[in-house]
């Protein structure tokens, strides 16, 4: 009986220890993403890694996107 209240109370000590990690992370998280001000881009020029948007492909996912409805 002593052996299984032992190992309840490792358990919740468990729980506890991960509960604090996360909130950890989540504090620190949360400092780091007030500090950067997020700014708005006038364009997506760089924004997307290997490539930039170009018009072609804006037109070419606008088309996909809203295709003729005749189509269906």
């Amino acid at each position: 009986m002593l052996i299984k209240t032992n190992e309840a109370i490792l358990k919740k000590i468990d729980k506890l220890e991960c509960e604090i990690e996360k909130l950890k992370r989540d504090f620190l998280k949360d400092t780091e993403n007030s500090e950067k001000k997020r700014v708005s881009k006038p364009s997506l020029f760089g924004s997307v890694k290997g490539g930039d948007i170009t018009e072609e492909i804006i037109d070419r996912a606008k088309k996909n996107l809203f295709r003729d409805p005749k189509e269906f």
